[in-house]
């Protein structure tokens, strides 16, 4: 079964945000195929590159509620109180933060965490520093998100971009209703996810853990 998973991970279709370097690597592979051999294999390993990048598996989200799910696949590299940006207008408080770091071999597909509406959508331009170091959070260009549960209650998603990473895609509108696990945008090239979470959540990672998109559980709702 973890041979089956591995396998499907590796060759799951691309997401369509990958199409314009798929198409490029194929104009160039029957470029060399007409007038240079050199082109043809140089051709075929970036299009080997950018399939694997650009892959884009299914994932199924669990069905129980109360949760908040990882938004993309990497390394948790954080996981403390922290004070949310302020274009994401949930105040000066610290709010927990679980980042996560994506190097250039995971799946970039991002996924919403929760069930909600998003409420706020805010770009910043800024640097593009290791997205793995705590500093990235504040001083690198991001794509900040606000989504507002049924209850009322709201959670912060910051997209940052990373050392190599330059392009952040994000595909919803302020209004939108949203589902866990589904896919909402992707960062090109090595990047990072920051969760901002309420008191209300129990986080359920530490630095270190590896998590997947859409499936591993962040943080779980607190009894009361």
């Amino acid at each position: 079964m973890v041979f089956a998973d591995t396998l499907r991970l590796v060759f799951a279709p691309p997401h369509r945000a990958g199409y314009p370097f798929l198409i490029g690597g194929l104009v160039a592979f029957a470029l060399g195929l007409l007038f240079a051999a050199w082109l043809v294999w140089l051709a075929l390993a970036f299009l080997l590159f950018a399939l694997y990048f650009f892959r884009d598996p299914e994932r199924f989200p669990p069905s129980r509620t109360g949760l908040v799910l990882a938004p993309a696949d990497g390394k948790v590299v954080s996981s403390a109180p922290a004070i949310p940006p302020a274009e994401l207008g949930l105040s000066t408080a610290p709010r927990w933060r679980v980042g996560i770091f994506l190097s250039a071999l995971d799946v970039h597909v991002n996924r919403m965490p929760v069930d909600g509406t998003v409420t706020r959508i805010a770009y910043r331009h800024g640097k593009f520093l290791n997205a793995s170091l705590d500093k990235a959070s504040a001083l690198n260009e991001r794509n900040a998100l606000v989504v507002r549960l049924a209850d009322g209650r709201e959670l912060g998603v910051v997209q940052i971009a990373g050392l190599i990473a330059r392009r952040i895609v994000f595909n919803r509108q302020t209004g939108d209703h949203v589902a866990k696990g589904e896919r909402v945008g992707l960062i090109k090239f090595g990047s990072r996810v920051d969760v901002f979470l309420g008191p209300e959540w129990e986080i359920a990672v530490k630095p270190g853990d590896r998590v997947q998109g859409g499936s591993s559980v962040l943080a779980r709702r607190k009894q009361v």
